[in-house]
């Protein structure tokens, strides 16, 4: 039964404070739910949606025992972060993962220094995934990777990258333990040209939209990179994500030898 009590508790995990106190966030939308419940490593708490997402996935949703309660768009409308909602949302349980020290080494990770735009962070783990990043860590001041936007914007591919939080200087300590001479990359302004650089299997640091990378942070980088620009363009940086994503690609063609 779609309650005014379900409806209250849904709405309040559009809170940090909420989600973390009841351990469970909202995702939204046909493909992103689609694939929460079809994941065997999510628990769905509860799942609203429309008659047409529930016949289309009453196998899963069967075979998953998932509490389901059939809603109209127009009462999806009253849970949803999105100004047009669309046809199901989960209320999911969080899960806990320890960082993978040992994929780290092998294959490199992004750490995000006071991350603060859900847009960007969810853009940049599903550009993770798609270079083949599976751990993503953030400073304890980044944006809430649980935020319905960050989900929105993952497109799922949350479900497959590995998010943590952790202050840079224990982050760097314990990679240290098993790889004292591990690569530093930092995206600054004066860095060198990253279409110039030797890339290899290393942390990457994307800093703040506006202020960059901390200066904490900048003394323990080891190979200061940065993104070209066409000169007198009249832009002053690149947004975030896209710079996240130009690296990216450019660690993944030195890696594979493209």
């Amino acid at each position: 039964m779609f309650s005014k009590n379900l409806i209250k508790y849904s709405k309040s995990l559009h809170l940090k404070k909420n989600r973390f106190a009841n351990h469970q966030f909202i995702v939204e939308g046909e493909k992103i739910v689609k694939e929460f419940i079809q994941s065997d490593n999510q628990q769905i708490f509860k799942l609203f949606a429309v008659q047409k997402f529930i016949e289309a996935n009453l196998a899963i949703i069967k075979k998953k025992k998932i509490d389901v309660i059939e809603v109209s768009l127009t009462e999806l409308a009253q849970i949803s972060a999105l100004n047009s909602p669309n046809e199901a949302v989960a209320i999911v349980k969080m899960q806990s993962h320890d960082i993978n020290y040992n994929t780290i080494n092998i294959n490199g990770a992004l750490y995000l220094d006071n991350l603060q735009d859900p847009g960007n962070l969810g853009t940049i783990i599903r550009t993770a995934d798609w270079f083949g990043f599976k751990e993503v860590l953030c400073s304890p001041n980044s944006v809430d990777v649980y935020n319905p936007k960050v989900i929105q914007a993952t497109m799922g591919a949350i479900l497959r990258v590995n998010v943590n939080y952790i202050e840079f200087l224990d982050l760097e300590a314990n990679i240290k333990k098993t790889s004292p001479n591990f690569p530093i990359f930092g995206a600054v302004l004066n860095g060198n040209s990253i279409f110039k650089t030797n890339l290899k299997p290393g942390l990457i640091v994307i800093g703040n939209e506006s202020q960059g990378i901390s200066k904490h942070i900048v003394n323990h980088i080891t190979f200061p990179i940065t993104i070209p620009a066409q000169k007198n363009n009249g832009t002053e940086s690149l947004n975030a994500a896209c710079a996240t994503a130009i690296i990216c690609s450019e660690f993944f063609k030195h890696q594979n030898l493209i």
